[in-house]
């Protein structure tokens, strides 16, 4: 079933309202500022219409009142102006882009830069994102993915409480200035994807249950009862956010979805609502003739998510691949608390870099359990990759990037292995040049009650972990305002040293120096006691050799293979990069290379 919903503008440029509420008696919608009620009228599958648009523009503030007694903001609701217990707002979607031509690279080649609205710029806004493009355009990105906008309570949040999934945040700077965002950044040849949850809504604001059964008792998530996505009335549900992805798609121009958490969309229908939804952008797809692409968020490492319908699968074009950053994570942290027990060895990472998962079928001692599936069979670029991003940093007990738990030779490190690896790269704002400013959780929630809760459960996350410290206060604004970037890194060399090195390393990726490990088999050479991994590939007239140190020592390594001479690609620990130690510019087959303590080094 496709039933548009919210107030949208008829062919007779009136605005049209409507709503699902199956068991309702009585449904009117108030207009702010006229003394009477609007009469709406139900049909047989529970939707309720009111097409008396006179009077109702642009700007117009109105609430539904269910049965005489409920006075609520619009489930669909595309604007709420004064927050999510208030009026919501008609929205004219009219907007003079300038993009009609635009094309996204293709998903291989996407380089993505993950940030978050408030604390990227000082502003914390849309608009003030604009004055960054210069900047991620010298560093070669091509793609930025903005955590969660749909409207929130209060004015900070990471975006996970949406409670008004139509909605773009207020205190961003709502409809228009996004656009204004999706246009300029198109202008600029940068791809823009959005990070939606469809697994769950926020606590505060959420008043889907007095509309309908839009929740089942059928399954328990960690957010309690799940979105009733298979359950009795569940058609109206899945169109609910079916509608409100191709939304953001076709109203906003945006390029791509990331999908949160997919592993809790819980749903055993005969179509499960990820294939739905991969089939809708298909079809938008026909009728726009511009490619969008699905991204997943999964901990269950099954490539049916990523598969072709012919195979079974979902159907969508990518997914996070964690089990990369994981074995990245613990070779240069040592930290092996939590499920990072399960990582931690070179082998790990050999595997991870040859085909994504390193959980494919085999036993997790952390899950006590088989965990994944093969996915020898899948593209590359099916694969994302990071070495930070808002769960791994954001969920650590005090947010602590990178640089304030390694030293600068190991960011160096991870950031090459990150980078010249076949996968689809996605970095964390500021990783480029070693933001040490936390990103610590943080809410502005309103209910004292829900405060307290959140303060409580955030204290008790950390138990599997021996991270020290104290949890920062969710609801203290400084947590917020220490989580803001620090864009004063030109300054320190190191920080700028880092950002030519990101820089430098993307530009070869653009240029295909890497693109033999997407095309060729990989070979590796573990050498766990010496924590050395050899990476290989070869066609009938390239060859491309890396060298990854993560020991603490230098080691000398012999390059084996064929007799020939190799010529240095790039090396972490030269001094242009304020290494410690230059190496040779080239180097011929069965000689030694000492190479650095937590090192990259390439050679072709």
């Amino acid at each position: 079933m496709t039933k548009p919903v919210g107030a949208l503008k008829g062919a007779d440029n009136n605005y049209h309202f409507t709503l699902w509420s199956p068991h309702a008696d009585n449904v009117q919608v108030i207009i702010k500022g006229e003394e009477a009620a609007r009469t709406m009228e139900r049909d047989a599958y529970g939707y309720w219409h009111s097409n008396d648009g006179n009077g109702v523009t642009a700007g117009s503030k109105y609430k539904f009142l269910l049965n005489g007694e409920h006075k609520l903001p619009d489930p669909a609701s595309m604007s709420q102006p004064d927050g999510v217990h208030e009026w919501s707002e008609v929205v004219d979607h009219d907007f003079d882009w300038t993009d009609e031509n635009w094309q996204p690279a293709p998903l291989s080649d996407l380089i993505i830069y993950e940030l978050h609205v408030g604390t990227f710029t000082e502003k914390g806004t849309f608009e003030a994102i604009i004055d960054r493009i210069d900047h991620l355009q010298a560093l070669g990105i091509n793609a930025i993915e903005i955590m969660p906008i749909a409207q929130f309570p209060g004015s900070r949040n990471w975006g996970y409480d949406g409670v008004y999934p139509f909605a773009a945040q207020n205190s961003y700077g709502g409809v228009s200035k996004l656009k204004m965002l999706v246009d300029k950044f198109h202008q600029a040849g940068i791809a823009v994807i959005l990070d939606v949850v469809y697994n769950h809504m926020g606590p505060e604001g959420n008043y889907l249950s007095l509309f309908g059964p839009y929740f089942t008792e059928k399954y328990n998530t960690p957010w309690g009862a799940a979105l009733n996505f298979d359950d009795s009335y569940s058609d109206h549900i899945r169109n609910f956010f079916l509608q409100n992805a191709l939304m953001w798609l076709k109203e906003f121009h945006i390029d791509g979805l990331r999908l949160d958490a997919v592993h809790a969309i819980m749903d055993n229908g005969p179509v499960h609502l990820l294939k739905e939804l991969s089939l809708k952008v298909d079809g938008l797809e026909k009728e726009t003739g511009k490619p969008y692409i699905l991204i997943a968020e999964s901990d269950m490492n099954d490539v049916k998510v990523i598969s072709d319908y012919s195979k079974g699968g979902y159907g969508l074009e990518a997914q996070w691949t964690d089990d990369f950053h994981h074995a990245v994570h613990t070779l240069i942290t040592g930290e092996l608390d939590g499920y990072y027990s399960d990582y931690g060895q070179i082998a790990h990472l050999a595997k991870s870099f040859k085909q994504g998962f390193i959980y494919d079928g085999i036993y997790s001692n952390f899950r006590n359990k088989l965990v994944g599936t093969d996915p020898s069979n899948n593209a590359s670029h099916q694969f994302v990759v990071c070495i930070q991003n808002h769960d791994q940093v954001g969920n650590r007990m005090t947010g602590d990037r990178l640089p304030s738990i390694v030293s600068y030779e190991k960011l160096k490190l991870a950031a090459g292995t990150m980078l010249i690896s076949p996968f689809v790269p996605m970095l964390f704002m500021g990783e480029e040049y070693g933001e040490d400013q936390p990103f610590q959780y943080f809410v502005h929630h309103g209910d004292p009650a829900l405060v307290k809760a959140v303060q409580e459960g955030r204290s008790k996350e950390f138990d599997s972990f021996k991270w020290q410290g104290e949890v920062p206060d969710p609801q203290s604004e400084n947590t917020f305002r220490n989580s803001k970037l620090n864009w004063d890194f030109k300054s320190q060399q190191e920080k700028d040293t880092l950002f030519k090195f990101y820089k430098y390393l993307i530009h070869l990726r653009k240029e295909g120096a890497f693109d033999l490990f997407k095309s060729q088999e990989i070979i590796t050479e573990v050498m766990e006691d010496k924590k050395l991994l050899k990476i290989a590939a070869t066609d009938s007239s390239r060859h491309i050799l890396v060298l990854l140190n993560f020991s603490d020592s230098i080691q000398n390594v012999t390059i084996s293979g064929e007799h020939r001479v190799w010529h240095k690609l790039f090396a972490s620990s030269d001094q242009q990069w304020q290494g410690p130690a230059e190496l040779p510019e080239s180097v011929t087959s069965g000689n030694k290379l000492p190479l650095s303590p937590n090192s990259i080094s390439v050679y072709y």
